[in-house]
């Protein structure tokens, strides 16, 4: 019997089963897929982004609602030890222009086999094929290749994900197996999220452009992050932040000239030529690239727009679209456990011996290397609060 049980085999869950085990316990991971940390492998197929290197109060800013909950967790364990961690695996780091810190080989598959590697070597015990089905009394029930498995650990680390990207193991199916057992649970809702949008067949052209050099608007948020023309929408760094305003449907805008003023704006266009139409003054004028020529004809309709207005239009442009893509598709989901459902060492209080960690937590943050550095921080924080517990409770 293994004194701890940690349900889940992503990042948080990996670093929660890795503090058990140097505390000295007996732990077995169990997880539903046939393979661990696919949403880490998903991610590191275009770069993992490991984290971000920047002062931890601007770190901390991305959290938003959730900084001071998370505060002495990133403490423990911020941008800096993210860093330390993947060097004492083997694997070198570099930190680009943007701050964004990558492995060097850019990929997450050594990172994740030397991890793998060492939490053998420490007596981590990982059962893959593994589905959590809830509790029978004091034990864990769970479907396996072998039939069902029931288990009565010292203690439990749930990290079992949010609910994007199903096919990847975060399904959010046990929502309903916590909320049965009386614990706090925020709706689900998509984050770092693309928007749909209705393109015209005029925008087929430009379908994979990005646009660049620009100034997103929704509400209080702002971005200079760029995105992509998609055939679904706009997707991209720069929207992704704006998810919390346009969940609550706030109106989009984009400055499409960002680095030039509006007096600047109304000199150029005093200077142009009677003859001289807009799409001329546009690419030649401002040099716009054809993208942002495509999306400002597209929104803008601006074959009736009258002059004066050219270049009020081009600082906030209006975006229209249809909402978010569906939260499966988002990168990462806000909701999950709340603050008020768990005490100060990620456990339970509905449930004694239990604690969760990762994006199951109510919290939310926008790409950048947010998402794993707090994932990673808030296992280590679970798996050592588990660790005492269990020692006590021996």
């Amino acid at each position: 019997m293994a004194q701890a049980v940690v349900i889940g085999a992503g990042p948080a869950g990996l670093m929660a089963a890795e503090e058990l085990a140097t505390a000295g316990h007996d732990v077995l991971v169990a997880e539903a897929k046939p393979s661990v940390a696919r949403k880490l492998l998903m991610a590191g197929k275009s770069g993992l982004n490991l984290t971000k290197d920047e002062p931890f109060e601007t770190l901390l800013q991305a959290y938003g609602e959730a900084s001071d909950w998370l505060c002495p967790m990133l403490a423990g364990f911020d941008a800096a030890d993210v860093q330390d961690w993947a060097r004492e695996l083997g694997q070198e780091v570099f930190t680009g222009s943007t701050g964004r810190v990558f492995p060097t080989v850019m990929k997450a598959s050594p990172l994740l086999r030397a991890w793998l590697r060492r939490l053998e070597g420490a007596g981590v015990q990982i059962n893959t094929r593994w589905r959590w089905q809830g509790w029978d009394g004091d034990a864990l029930l769970f479907e396996t290749a072998d039939g069902q498995k029931n288990i009565t650990p010292g203690v439990t680390v749930l990290a079992l994900g949010g609910a994007s990207w199903a096919r990847l193991g975060s399904d959010g199916h046990w929502a309903q197996t916590l909320q049965a057992k009386g614990v706090d649970l925020a709706p689900f809702a998509p984050a770092n999220s693309a928007l749909s949008v209705d393109w015209s067949r005029h925008m087929q052209p430009h379908f994979g452009a990005a646009l660049k050099s620009v100034r997103w608007m929704a509400g209080n948020l702002e971005s200079r992050g760029e995105a992509t023309i998609s055939a679904k929408g706009l997707e991209g760094g720069g929207l992704y932040s704006l998810t919390p305003a346009l969940r609550e449907e706030v109106p989009l805008f984009v400055d499409l000239v960002p680095d030039l003023s509006d007096e600047a704006l109304r000199v150029r266009l005093s200077s142009k030529k009677s003859k001289t139409t807009l799409s001329q003054w546009l690419k030649k004028s401002l040099h716009l690239p054809p993208q942002k020529v495509a999306l400002f004809h597209e929104m803008a309709k601006a074959g009736s727009l009258p002059q004066a207005q050219w270049g009020d239009v081009l600082k906030r442009l209006p975006i229209r679209h249809t909402g978010l893509c569906p939260m499966d598709e988002a990168i990462s989901t806000a909701g999950g456990v709340r603050q008020s459902a768990l005490d100060d060492g990620l456990m339970l209080t509905a449930m004694p011996g239990v604690f969760c960690a990762g994006e199951m937590l109510d919290w939310e943050a926008p790409t950048g290397g947010y998402l794993l550095t707090a994932c990673m921080a808030t296992g280590i924080w679970a798996g050592r609060s588990a660790a005492k517990w269990v020692t006590r409770s021996a």
